[in-house]
């Protein structure tokens, strides 16, 4: 082989060489920009994941308390301090008894206050707000004429509070759907036919406070 054939081949291995070392590196600078490129796609398919994740749990929560009532969060709040700011005037604060979806109980002290839902403007000192569901749903199912008529058979004294700052004094005799039957006498006296000045029918949207007047009440803890 003569000189020049000699060297054209050894030109031909040193480009083939070079071109075989540049396939090489261009090879695996591929393999390394797929395996970012994979790393970074499962890098965001993971965030998308956690975002979609906490979008929906945002979203779960923002419905259930979506669906949370007043109610629910006052029978969540049973044995807590509250006060409620009632339609036209006054207030009722003490520790929170009982509550259903119509009505609640408060104790201011030893004497209870039965306020029906519809009287309530708003609730200061309310807490979580959890769901009701560790309730009694017999209890939560009872509306306020139930209520008022556990006081009726109770047969005590009463002072109605109405919406309008009025207040009335007497016994509760019958409660129909929408209105009670109130005999107005003292309130430090029994019901008896000689004290009572009269019955008067009040309907119920215009009853704030239900509070016992004198002696004892199914309406105590």
């Amino acid at each position: 082989m003569d000189t020049a054939a000699g060297c054209r081949l050894t030109c031909r291995a040193r480009r083939y060489g070079v071109r075989r070392d540049d396939a090489v590196r261009a090879s695996k600078g591929a393999k390394v920009r797929w395996e970012r490129l994979f790393d970074d796609l499962e890098a965001q398919l993971d965030a998308a994941a956690d975002a979609e994740l906490a979008g929906e749990v945002v979203e779960r929560t923002r419905h259930e308390r979506a669906q949370l009532t007043l109610a629910d969060r006052l029978v969540a709040w049973e044995g807590e301090p509250v006060t409620l700011d009632l339609l036209g005037s006054g207030s009722v604060a003490g520790r929170l008894s009982q509550a259903a979806e119509q009505w609640v109980v408060v104790l201011q002290g030893p004497l209870p206050a039965l306020v029906p839902m519809s009287a309530i403007a708003a609730v200061g000192g309310l807490g979580r707000p959890a769901s009701a569901g560790n309730r009694s749903a017999v209890l939560r199912r009872l509306g306020f004429p139930a209520a008022l008529r556990a006081v009726a058979r109770d047969r005590s004294p009463v002072r109605l509070e109405l919406v309008d700052g009025r207040a009335l004094a007497g016994t509760v005799d019958a409660v129909g759907a929408d209105h009670l039957d109130l005999a107005e006498h003292p309130p430090d006296e029994p019901r008896r036919p000689a004290s009572v000045r009269g019955v008067r029918a009040v309907a119920l949207a215009a009853v704030a406070v239900v509070r016992p007047a004198a002696g004892s009440s199914t309406l105590a803890d």
